[in-house]
This record gives structure tokens, C-alpha cells and sequence, in this order.
């Protein structure tokens, strides 16, 4: 059960927090081993439509960067949670800070206390802190998880920024051509009706649309909600379906190509950061295929880490998979004959981050003359549509 909590501390400072226990007497007993005495525990009350709150990127990155500072200053890791924990603002990731305190206390290394937070910390980041701890360089390899989340957050911009774009105009149009469907063009269908002039094809269609729209709305609204659903439950259940899906998202013109960069850039960057901290190629490449999130690329790097184990070179395994372009390959070829492949991923990673910086500018510049285009050609349809026929009765009227 999940337990809000007010405690104070040995100093006399005031806490507040969220803790698992099984009741109020378990929950002392958690607190007690804290250095906390309870003041006031009462259960939450779990409304979880939609799963557990999210913690946000930005949490994680000040949870690196700060305990980065603190373990390169030489305070030990508990000391060093704690004091985050009575920072935090964010009641869900306080929450967790109790949850590592205590397992750390209880005698878990500071990366199995991580790995209990599977829904928090990735296994990505698990491993880095593992190697972290093994090779004595946690500071290190926190400032390089520090950067890698900020770089993941540039890169989520990256992909808003191309997408919300297309999308406010596509709702502008959409909701503007509802209005006009179901509101104008019904007042002005009477009228040039009444004109007795025979319409012309495009006219009828507009009426046509304007009527089933007025007739049907409802079920038109249920269309897209119903559809969403399927689609989401079909991808759940069925892996196949899913991999197709994926497959076909990397297809799509213009944003198909950047999105592939996207993942890959992804994936060299943090192959360069378990690589670097000492974790062997094998294991890397296994971690990394979780964190790509398509089935696609996914696979690939699966017959990667097959081609690897039979004995190829990790250049010529990612060549036959046909996942990079050949310039890369030649810097991941270069990079390991050299020895120094965490380098010459970085610098993979830093070519496609450049190439989809580059990419979404054109995309950006591609897609709103597109809208632009589209918007003008439907407002230009309905426009004819309905001053074509009254152009015509005028024009017979003054001949």
C-alpha cells in the first residue's frame, strides 16, 4: 500500500513524501531506518486510469547531474539521495528516492536499487551505473547519462517541432471544413437549388458530402475514435502486425527517412556510452535493442548480434543488415581497426543528430507549402462549387 507521509528528520526538518508499507506500523519502521521519525501517514487513494505518472525527462536529467556533482565532490551515494529526495518538488519521483534510499539501506547496490524502478530507469541506464560501480568511475558515467538525456530531449523537440507543425494546420482545416460542410453550404444549397440551374458535377458532390456530414456527424466522430482503438489493440496482440507497422513508418515520405535517423542516432549514442564504460559489444547491442522502439531496427540489430557471435567484425555484420549508409560503416571499419570504436560511434551519433537537424528544416520547408496548397484547393472546391451555378444564372441574365 502507498502511504503520503509527513516525517521529521534528527535536525528537526520537516519531510514529506510517498513510501510503500503494509501499514502504518510498517511504515514507521521504513522511516526509522531513514533517520526519520513519522509525524502523520495516510494511504493514497490509487486512481490510475491511465498508469503510473510519468517522471519527466528533465527530473532525470537534474537526478544525474546532481548526483554526479555530489559523488565527484566525494559525498557517498545515500548522502547523496537524500539530499535529492528533500529537494524534489515532483511527488512521484520523491517517491522513488524513498524507494532507492531504503533499498540501499537494506543492503542493494546502488544499481540493483535502480533496476526495482524498471518503470523509472531503463536498463540502459541500470547497466551504465553497474559499470559505473564496478570500474570506480560512477561520476563519469552519471555526466555522460546527464548529456545523453539532454540530447534525447533535443532530439524529442526535433521531432515535435515536425510534427506539430502539420498537425495544428491539419485541425484548422479539418474543423474549418466541418463548419463550412455543416453550417454554410446547407444555406447555400437551398439557394442555388431554387435557381432551377442544373448543377454541375463538383457541386453535387460538395452537397453530397455537405448531407452526409449533417445526416451522419455522429458516426463520422466514431469513426477515427474506433478505428484509433483497433489499430492500438491489433498492434498490442499481435507481433506481426506490429512489426509491419513499424516497418511501414520508416516508408512514409518525408518523415519515414527522418524518423530512421532518428532511432539510429539513438542507438549509436548510447552504444558509444555502454561501450565506453566497459561493457563488451555483445551486451551492448543486446541492451540497445530495447531502447530503439521499432521492430524493424529492432531485428536488425538482432541478425547483428547474431553475424558478431558467428564470428564477423561489427563493421561488416551492421554492413550486411544494410541498417547504415556505407559512410558509416567506413567510420565504424576505421573506428575498430583503430581501436577506438566508442569514438567512432560518437561520431555516428553526431552525424545523423546533424542530419536530422537538417532534415526536419526541409521537411518543415516541404510541408507547409503542401498545407498551404491543400487549404487553398478545398476552400477553392467549395468556393466554385457554390458561386459556379450563381456565376452562370447571372451570365444568362445579362445575355
Amino acid at each position: 500500500m502507498l502511504f503520503d507521509y509527513k516525517a521529521v528528520s534528527a535536525e528537526g526538518r520537516m519531510t514529506y513524501g510517498r513510501l510503500d508499507a503494509l501499514n502504518l506500523v510498517d511504515l514507521e519502521m521504513r522511516l526509522k531506518r531513514m533517520e526519520l521519525d513519522l509525524v502523520t501517514g495516510q494511504p493514497v487513494q490509487q486512481r490510475k486510469l491511465f498508469g503510473a505518472q510519468k517522471i519527466p525527462r528533465p527530473e532525470l536529467i537534474n537526478f544525474c547531474f546532481h548526483l554526479e556533482q555530489l559523488t565527484r565532490a566525494g559525498v557517498p551515494v545515500l548522502e547523496g539521495l537524500v539530499d535529492l529526495r528533500d529537494s524534489l518538488e515532483h511527488p512521484r519521483f520523491r517517491e522513488v528516492m524513498a524507494g532507492l534510499i531504503e533499498g540501499i539501506e537494506g543492503g542493494q547496490t546502488f544499481s540493483q536499487a535502480l533496476a526495482s524502478h524498471p518503470e523509472v530507469f531503463s536498463q540502459v541506464f541500470v547497466n551504465l551505473i553497474k559499470a559505473g560501480e564496478s570500474s570506480g568511475n560512477l561520476p563519469e558515467v552519471l555526466a555522460g547519462l546527464s548529456e545523453s538525456l539532454k540530447w534525447e530531449d533535443e532530439l524529442a523537440s526535433h521531432t515535435k517541432k515536425l510534427l506539430m507543425y502539420p498537425a495544428f494546420v491539419a485541425t484548422v482545416v479539418s474543423a474549418a471544413t466541418v463548419f463550412l460542410m455543416i453550417y454554410m453550404v446547407p444555406q447555400l444549397k437551398l439557394f442555388v437549388r431554387n435557381m432551377g440551374q442544373a448543377l454541375p458535377p463538383h457541386t453535387q458532390l460538395l452537397f453530397f458530402v455537405s448531407d452526409t456530414l449533417v445526416a451522419y456527424w455522429y458516426i463520422l466522430l466514431l469513426i477515427p475514435v474506433l478505428t484509433a482503438v483497433v489499430v492500438q489493440l491489433t498492434l498490442q496482440s499481435n507481433p506481426l502486425a506490429r512489426h509491419r507497422f513499424d516497418g511501414l513508418k520508416l516508408q512514409v515520405p518525408v518523415v519515414g527517412p527522418i524518423l530512421k535517423k532518428i532511432i539510429l542516432s539513438r542507438f549509436a549514442s548510447t552504444f558509444a556510452m555502454l561501450y565506453a564504460a566497459g561493457i563488451p559489444v555483445l551486451e551492448s547491442i543486446r541492451t540497445t535493442q530495447h531502447i530503439v522502439g521499432n521492430r524493424v531496427i529492432r531485428s536488425g540489430l538482432q541478425r547483428v548480434e547474431q553475424s558478431i557471435r558467428e564470428g564477423r567484425n561489427v563493421a561488416g555484420a551492421f554492413q550486411e543488415t544494410g541498417l547504415f549508409p556505407p559512410l558509416v560503416v567506413r567510420m565504424l571499419r576505421v573506428g575498430e581497426n583503430t581501436g577506438a570504436l566508442d569514438r567512432a560511434l560518437l561520431n555516428v551519433s553526431y552525424f545523423y543528430s546533424r542530419d536530422v537537424k537538417e532534415s526536419v528544416g526541409k521537411a518543415q520547408s516541404l510541408i507547409e507549402p503542401m498545407l498551404t496548397l491543400f487549404m487553398g484547393a478545398l476552400l477553392g472546391w467549395i468556393m466554385l462549387s457554390v458561386i459556379g451555378p450563381i456565376y452562370d444564372v447571372i451570365s444568362k441574365i445579362k445575355t
